[in-house]
């Protein structure tokens, strides 16, 4: 029977973090083909999150945090603390806002048996809303891949449920702490590829979570630029300049880099010229 560490890392969002878990424990073959042990990290939830979660599922492990390590470094500790207390077969990323079908574990680990336990498995997720791909796996092109019934491989992807076997872990090791929210997943992706190894999508979508499609308030022209410049630089900003900047010089090359160190700041100096394209 495989088990799982399930790394969670939640701030103030009580009622989605709840519904993730039910999910998360109401899957079809739990306890019987797969065991799970949840490790959440609680980055200084003030909204009662880690109180409720004592009380409806006691079995998980709650790692307290101090509020600044937003998702990558939280993703890092329970990581960490889950590495530290036995040997996992598998290390399952997944985001507090991702609900999880029932069959989504056991089409993870087919898609993991499948490849022979030395690929990343990431799950595409599916928006109720839009009626679309939210997040998942993506193309060397940049775009992102939908299901279609069959395994495909994948260039890069989102954190928000990916199956890690322990192989893969034995030679990529944790996420990077250098990035503090962002950028992240797809630093480990890509640090995938520099090993020869490989990821895939699943044959459908695992579960569903919505996509945040309004614009940053970095690039929105309804924000003054000192405001537009405070959350460019603050820690969940996804372009970060600093750690865009390491995230993209470490494999993509200096002159990308720079390249796009200078358009990050030109798109925030000038949103509509940007928002008209």
């Amino acid at each position: 029977m495989s088990l799982i560490a399930v790394l969670i890392t939640c701030h103030n969002r009580k009622e989605k973090t709840i519904k993730c878990l039910h999910a998360l424990f109401n899957q079809i073959g739990l306890d019987l083909e797969f065991m799970v042990e949840a490790f959440l990290v609680d980055d200084g939830c003030t909204d009662g999150t880690p109180d409720s979660i004592r009380l409806l599922f006691p079995k998980v492990r709650i790692i307290k945090g101090d509020g600044n390590l937003y998702w990558n470094r939280g993703m890092h500790l329970a990581w960490s603390t889950a590495a530290s207390t036995k040997e996992f077969d598998y290390y399952l990323w997944l985001n507090d806002d991702t609900y999880l079908y029932e069959i989504a574990l056991l089409s993870l680990l087919k898609s993991a048996v499948t490849t022979k336990n030395i690929s990343a498995i990431c799950g595409s997720t599916y928006s109720q809303e839009s009626q679309m791909v939210s997040y998942g796996g993506y193309s060397k092109s940049g775009k992102i891949l939908v299901p279609n019934g069959q395994l495909q491989e994948v260039f890069s992807f989102n954190g928000n449920v990916v199956l890690i076997p322990k192989y893969i872990f034995s030679k990529i090791g944790n996420l990077d702490k250098k990035f503090p929210h962002a950028i992240g997943d797809f630093d480990y992706a890509l640090r995938i590829r520099k090993e020869k190894l490989k990821s895939f999508i699943p044959e459908k979508f695992i579960g569903t979570c919505e996509k945040d499609i309004k614009i940053p308030i970095c690039y929105s022209p309804e924000f003054s630029i000192k405001k537009r410049l405070i959350y460019l630089y603050s820690p969940n900003a996804y372009c970060h300049p600093y750690y865009f900047f390491i995230f993209e010089f470490r494999h993509y090359g200096i002159i990308t880099s720079i390249t796009h160190l200078f358009t990050i700041h030109l798109r925030l100096l000038f949103p509509k010229i940007w928002l008209t394209k």
